[in-house]
């Protein structure tokens, strides 16, 4: 089938080109940087593209069967837009070419609820701390832009990861639509995974499945230095 991947030269972007890739399918990777983009094969197609550059992200959607979206930035203080008016541009994108299948990542800090298997330090203290502090902005753009996604007649599918890390391979994670998981942690490796389902079947279609990995997970101290402060520019 023929994909176009938003956030492709992002940790999960890359993960996913490849294993769309190595699936069989088409894929057309829309970076702002395709001079960065290492991968190269006879089906990737590498264009230039902004996701908020309206023009620039229908003309990547048309004539695809599904549209991924792992876009993606860095934490930072200041409002930000590029899930909310991003993931509008590929709405509309979509809309405008008859392109009806949708999977965008937002994150699990969007609902967070309480856990009975975590300690208090991570549920009233890191959790918040993230959540509500270095995260707040992330946070509150991806809140807008479920919403946008929600309300669009597309068959969409908002997936819900925790903590992203990198894993070499696929494990056993869990998915459910219904119920909220337990554990901190999605491996970029799982989380490709999981897009590729969706993109290729009709799986947690008008839902918000969240997709954990229980197998192989980091240290919280380690993630929080590797995956937000030391990846800060």
């Amino acid at each position: 089938m023929k994909i176009a991947l938003f956030g492709a030269n992002g940790g999960t972007g890359r993960v996913l080109t490849a294993q769309a890739l190595d699936a069989g399918h088409e894929v057309t990777a829309v970076t702002r940087h395709p001079e960065t983009f290492g991968l190269a094969h006879e089906r990737l197609r590498v264009v230039a593209g902004d996701a908020l550059d309206l023009a620039a992200v229908s003309a990547a959607v048309a004539g695809q069967d599904a549209v991924l979206s792992t876009l993606g930035v860095p934490f930072g203080k200041d409002p930000i837009t590029i899930y909310s008016v991003g993931t509008g541009n590929i709405v509309s994108g979509m809309t405008e070419h008859g392109v009806r299948r949708l999977a965008c990542v937002s994150s699990s800090a969007v609902d967070v609820h309480p856990d009975p298997t975590e300690t208090w330090l991570f549920e009233k203290v890191l959790q918040p701390y993230v959540v509500n502090g270095i995260g707040k902005t992330t946070y509150d753009d991806m809140r807008a832009m479920e919403a946008t996604v929600a309300a669009s007649a597309l068959d969409w599918t908002v997936v819900r990861p925790s903590g992203l890390f990198t894993a070499e391979v696929v494990s056993d994670y869990r998915v459910s639509a219904t119920d909220h998981l337990s554990g901190r942690y999605t491996s970029r490796a799982d989380l490709a995974d999981f897009l590729l389902r969706l993109a290729a079947g009709s799986e947690f279609v008008r839902e918000t499945p969240e997709v954990r990995t229980t197998d192989g997970t980091p240290n919280f101290f380690a993630f929080m230095w590797n995956e937000t402060i030391k990846k800060k520019p």
